[in-house]
């Protein structure tokens, strides 16, 4: 590079620094190949004025993994080594110690290079440092392969190493006392919208600027003067009276709070930090806990708070019938603490709280001593591959998986699933709910605002294609759809390009060939998903298919699904989810979903049986489109996942409409070099004609197999539209924002105001457009004409719909009452905030659902077909008001913005009169095996 245009990019970084500086932030870490040749070319040099700070930046301040500057970095770390390069505050024995930390990709290069070169005190010292390293790839593995075959010693030691997984072994062990100063982050379930907004979704990849929007710059200060107070403890962030991290797998969330309160990972690679520790009065969401596994934390499960009983066992309740809480012990904030981890207990003082055990199994307490999940993965897959080149057994190194298996009991159908898929078990060797199981994972989706953390996850660990054993994968653009904005120039075609040439189907064509698709992720991963014997593994809570059995992630588990194709989890325990009666002509499929939490609390005395366990529904007649309306709402519910049983002549149809959605993505140019795309139809083709065949039906459960609970839902009782509310001034702040308050229409009377109404997200189908179409017609048929008293704001879920409108002339019917329509080629530049009373047709994508881009105006009350109602997530609020999201049924939503306000269920009833609302009824028959 010239040295003039070096000199530049460094200026550059410098007026960077500056600005950042203002913000209160330390230098963003260096991740391009330019910025750090200019730097190293002014360590090189003796008489250059940035010489001191140049060699801060090459030092600490340069991200690790595969990044371009982590080629450039190791490059000159090498010729340090080898003498070619001389700087005398770089000796070739701290050279070796930065290789050390680089984790992967360039890295390893280098060291194999040197280990396997002729040089034999360098080679012996390379090897050394390699015997630390996990993150090896099939080629780093070759090279050792193919040297120790040769007869290389050096070979031969680094592999005798790995076979004792001597990287994890000599590890220091896990502190038998933990200390923690305690700090109750909130009352009630702790959104990872507190912890990482949604609208901040842009910053999340520099991760000091996004540690400052964690909870309130007031928080921030608390925790940091509890840590001057204690720093001999760690913060311990606490849901009082809830859950810890519910709502999205959100891999920022657990980043920031390790950035407040948890340990840097290496000196030399700034704001990584590990080992955050978190509770909950009703423990950690299991999305959430995956995410705390990944960065070697802690999630302790409290229950400091415990429901009241009388005399008799019974449940105490107040006025409401809800039940009142009595408290156990207190975690009141700068409560200090004992985590035991040998006898796995919670103490104050020398009184034991609790036991934890469930926080430190065998696999747990690997994954804290190794400093992530990560690590014990790769290590895993290192040790195998070693033992068999040497030709020996692997020692028992690693905690064995547990594995459970009943005689005489039968499969739940994520039972069956993950039998089919497991991964080094024991062969023949049925497994049962609780067991360890490694699987194989079929489909991965990585979305927009997580999927920067993706790509940095995939390059720290130093992973540059896609996994061989993954049939497909997509990168969404869904979540930063409604508005381009210069964030959006800037971190999409990036992420893009990146995702590209990883080797996933991309939403925008980085080379700008194909129209860009930003339709709702969960919808293409639906569509893609061909097999209801598939895994699927995405970046969003929401990642639950109506066909195979999908689970929610953080962006480390994307990325490590992606360089793998393999998940690690415990098979979850089932709640089967049946229903009987009839629906009424007059209600909608969302109103059954509502129902089902409703009803489910209810049969349970407000346990919610299906938090951190998979839901087994009966579907049977209903389609993967629409089924899609319960198995996406099931992340509310706070449930692991969910599973569809279907019908063989439903999953047939569902397969077709596949198939024609993942044609159409073939059509617009999106398939790859290796015709992923093309695979998936063939793949459905096969499916159909083996259930048509009868060789292998639609998956089913065993007749005896057994689950955690039963429940099964009353469709007679749903007598009126059922809302999903707030409850955002309830006395008990513990209750509010939970998703377990669903109430009837009538609950309001006919009276309450609805600022604006949005139809949209992943919860709609094709079906809800039609709809809102017909409704349209009906109003304008008994009114003469339709005005609207409240704004209505309509995302459809995907391109596909639209085309499908229009071919149907539906979309011509919501055009006639549109004020404004989404025009691709001219996308809003700024996020609208303020709304006429009117409707209007957005773009396909989350929209308001998401929160990072559009929003409700402060204070609103919002009815919406979304999944969300967190606080500030659809609407914040304002000085006078509290922002309230009701989440409702389309009709619903329709009905209160041409009111301007909740209907009655008088005018409700009129107002779908004829319509065709999307139904349901049971399966005729039982679906078990």
């Amino acid at each position: 590079m010239d040295s003039d245009i070096q000199k530049n990019v460094y200026n550059d970084y410098i007026k960077e620094i500056e600005e950042r500086k203002t913000q209160g932030l330390h230098p963003k870490p260096i991740d391009g190949a330019e910025l750090l040749d200019a730097i190293i070319a002014q360590i090189k040099d003796s008489n250059s004025t940035n010489r001191e700070d140049s060699l801060k930046f090459f030092i600490y301040n340069t991200l690790p993994g595969t990044t371009p500057a982590a080629g450039v970095k190791a490059k000159f770390l090498k010729e340090i080594i080898i003498g070619e390069s001389v700087v005398s505050e770089i000796t070739p024995v701290f050279a070796f110690e930065l290789l050390s930390h680089m984790k992967g990709g360039p890295s390893i290069e280098v060291l194999l290079d040197l280990a396997l070169g002729n040089e034999e005190v360098i080679a012996k010292q390379a090897a050394e440092v390699l015997k630390t390293q996990v993150f090896l790839y099939d080629a780093d593995m070759a090279r050792l392969k193919e040297a120790f075959e040769k007869g290389n010693a050096v070979a031969k030691a680094i592999l005798e190493s790995y076979a004792k997984a001597e990287f994890f072994t000599k590890l220091p062990e896990v502190a038998e006392e933990i200390k923690v100063v305690t700090f109750v982050a909130g009352e009630g379930d702790i959104s990872t919208d507190l912890l990482s907004p949604g609208n901040q979704a842009h910053s999340r990849s520099d991760r000091e600027l996004h540690g400052k929007c964690m909870i309130t710059p007031e928080a921030q200060a608390e925790i940091k003067a509890l840590q001057a107070q204690h720093p001999d403890k760690s913060v311990m962030l606490i849901a009082e009276k809830g859950t810890m991290g519910v709502g999205s797998s959100r891999m920022s969330g657990v980043n920031n709070v390790a950035l407040w309160t948890g340990k840097q990972a290496s000196p030399y690679v700034p704001f990584v930090n590990f080992a955050p520790i978190v509770g909950g009065t009703n423990g950690i969401s299991p999305i959430f806990l995956t995410t705390v596994d990944v960065t070697g934390g802690i999630g302790i499960d409290l229950k400091n708070w415990v429901k009241k009983t009388d005399a008799n066992g019974e449940l105490v309740r107040d006025e409401n019938g809800e039940p009142i809480l009595e408290q156990v012990y207190s975690v009141a904030t700068g409560t200090v603490l004992t985590i035991n981890t040998k006898t796995k207990k919670l103490y104050n003082g020398d009184k034991e709280l609790i036991d934890i055990s469930k926080a430190f199994t065998p696999q747990k307490m690997e994954f804290i001593k190794a400093g992530g999940s990560y690590a014990i993965v790769f290590g895993k897959k290192l040790q195998t591959f070693a033992a068999k080149t040497l030709g020996i057994e692997a020692p028992v190194v690693f905690a064995p998986s547990k594995e459970i298996s009943i005689e005489g009991q039968g499969l739940t159908a994520v039972e069956k699933i993950f039998n089919r898929n497991a991964v080094g078990t024991t062969p023949g060797k049925v497994l049962h709910a609780g067991s360890d199981v490694r699987v194989e994972v079929n489909i991965v989706g990585s979305q927009d605002t997580t999927g920067l953390m993706t790509a940095q996850e995939l390059e720290s660990m130093a992973a540059t294609t896609i996994s061989p054993i993954v049939d497909g994968a997509y990168q969404s653009g869904c979540h930063t759809a409604s508005v381009w904005d210069k964030k959006a120039q800037t971190n999409i075609p990036k992420l893009m390009k990146f995702m590209n040439d990883f080797g996933l189907i991309t939403a925008r064509d980085p080379k700008g060939v194909y129209h860009s698709m930003t339709d709702v992720i969960h919808k293409v991963l639906n569509d893609i998903t061909v097999d209801e014997w598939a895994i699927i593994i995405g970046g969003d809570s929401h990642t639950r298919m109506s066909k195979g059995v999908a689970f929610g992630a953080d962006s480390g588990t994307v990325a490590l699904a992606l360089a793998t194709g393999e998940a690690s989890m415990p098979i979850p325990e089932s709640v089967k989810v049946t229903f009987k009666g009839e629906m009424k002509s007059y209600m909608d499929f969302r109103d059954v979903v509502h129902a089902t939490q409703a009803q489910m609390l209810h049969q349970f005395g407000g346990e919610n049986v299906f938090q951190g366990r998979v839901i087994e529904v009966h579907i049977g007649t209903l389609t993967a489109d629409q089924a899609f309306t319960f198995t996406d709402w099931t992340a509310e519910m706070k449930a692991k996942a969910s599973i569809c049983i279907s019908e063989d002549a439903t999953l047939i149809e569902s397969l077709e409409i596949a198939k024609g959605r993942i044609q159409i993505m073939i059509d617009k140019g999106m398939d790859n070099a290796k015709g992923v795309l093309k695979g998936l139809i063939e793949k459905a083709d096969k499916r159909i004609a083996e259930i048509q065949s009868g060789s292998k039906p639609a998956l089913t459960p065993d007749a005896n197999a057994k689950y955690y609970a039963e429940v099964v839902v009353d469709l007679d009782q749903i007598a009126e539209p059922m809302i999903a509310d707030p409850d955002v001034n309830n006395i008990d702040v513990s209750k509010r924002y939970t998703h377990d308050t669903i109430r009837p229409l009538s609950y309001y009377g006919g009276d309450k105001k609805v600022d604006l109404g949005f139809i949209g997200s992943c919860m709609v189908h094709k079906g809800d457009m039609k709809i809102l179409a017909q409704m349209l017609k009906n109003i304008e048929k008994q009114q003469g004409k339709v005005e609207f008293k409240a704004p209505l704001v309509v995302a459809p879920p995907t391109y596909n719909i639209v085309d499908e409108l229009k071919a149907e002339g539906d979309w011509e019917v919501l055009q006639k009452y549109s004020g404004f329509e989404f025009d691709d080629n001219a996308p809003k530049a700024i996020a609208r905030t303020e709304y006429e009373n009117m409707l209007y047709l957005e773009r396909p994508g989350c929209n308001l659902c998401m929160g990072n881009q559009e929003k409700a105006a402060k204070g609103d009350t919002v009815m919406a077909t979304s999944t969300r109602l967190f606080q500030g997530r659809v609407v914040e609020d304002s000085a006078e008001k509290k922002g309230e999201s009701l989440l409702s049924s389309t009709p619903v939503v329709v009905l209160s913005t041409i009111l301007g306000r909740t209907p009655n269920i008088e005018e409700y009833t009129a107002a779908v009169d004829g319509i065709n609302l999307t139904k349901f009824a049971p399966p005729h028959k039982q679906l078990v095996r």
